[in-house]
């Protein structure tokens, strides 16, 4: 009877999952929401079944996805499945939250090396270089409209330089992609299996995330290798570049927690913080106080400072 009632299951995890794969092939509009959210269904069903159920879905969900859509819907399965059970498989197991990050954000890591290496072997297409191609494009319109209102296009020269150096940047957008798209699935999963019952390990508060220290010494010794400068091709070059725009990112995140710690040591509504997010995306030079205030945490321990003077 068990054993039925996982397979019917199974079955229909294995057609919504199709439906909406489906749907981001015909429907292109949606599929910028529903690429977001393709690893639910294997995230569900391993969660509740475990992980040899779930490479049975990702078996069937692969076949029939082939069956509707092709070689480009089973790539998808192929995909989205493995990010999908893996995640479901650690939430099963009651491994904590960073864990399950972790495990998710190797896969989704995976995943994108995946696709950059078919993309470029099965549809020989470069995605780096259409990316720099859209952007470089985009430029020059920009420069056409700057010019054409009497403004200097020169001001744009910077964004050509990080448009030619994003080819040495991929590693790094490749693994900071990865991880976020990670943290947003993960996200939407626990909310969805809270909602359905599943007790699985959510994140501790996020104003007391906090990054080793040693992140600190690894951001200075980048930042100073930066400074002085590195030749260009070298392989020094490759990962300092690489590693430190993911190092800004870490700094920014231990700024943003110190400031949601402060809101709730000052007992502040809970809508300031909210607020001082959307004020980050309108206003993202704020992006660097959060990145010294990270630092100051990181190597003053700022955060006990506060709770101490309360």
């Amino acid at each position: 009877m068990k054993k039925t009632k996982v397979l019917t299951e199974g079955a229909i995890f294995a057609a919504i999952y199709a439906i909406m794969a489906f749907m981001t092939v015909i429907i292109p509009i949606l599929a910028t929401v529903l690429l977001w959210i393709l690893p639910l269904p294997f995230i569900i069903y391993t969660v509740r079944n475990g992980w040899k159920a779930g490479l049975m879905l990702w078996i069937v969900a692969s076949f029939v996805s082939f069956i509707i859509g092709g070689l480009v819907l089973i790539f998808s399965a192929i995909i989205f499945g493995s990010t999908g059970i893996m995640i479901g498989q650690l939430y099963r197991s009651k491994k904590s939250a960073f864990t399950v990050l972790f495990g998710g954000s190797i896969a989704s890591i995976a995943n994108l090396i995946l696709f950059f290496i078919l993309s470029i072997v099965v549809l020989d297409i470069h995605p780096i270089e259409g990316i720099q191609e859209l952007m470089r494009t985009s430029v020059e319109t920009a420069e056409v409209i700057l010019i054409s209102i009497g403004q200097d296009g020169k001001q744009l020269e910077e964004f050509l330089t990080f448009i030619d150096r994003l080819m040495v940047l991929a590693p790094a957008l490749l693994i900071s992609t990865g991880i976020f798209y990670a943290l947003f699935i993960q996200l939407i999963a626990y909310a969805v299996l809270k909602r359905i019952g599943e007790k699985v390990a959510r994140f501790q508060p996020f104003r007391d995330w906090s990054f080793p220290k040693s992140f600190l010494w690894y951001y200075l010794v980048a930042s100073i290798l930066i400074l002085i400068g590195l030749d260009e091709g070298t392989a020094l070059y490759m990962v300092m570049w690489n590693l430190f725009p993911l190092l800004e990112i870490a700094m920014t995140v231990q700024g943003l927690a110190v400031i949601m710690f402060y809101c709730h040591a000052k007992g502040l509504n809970k809508s300031i913080p909210v607020f001082i997010i959307i004020v980050t995306f309108i206003a993202p030079f704020l992006l660097y106080i959060y990145r010294i205030l990270g630092i100051i945490d990181l190597g003053f321990e700022l955060r006990k400072r506060i709770k101490n003077v309360d």
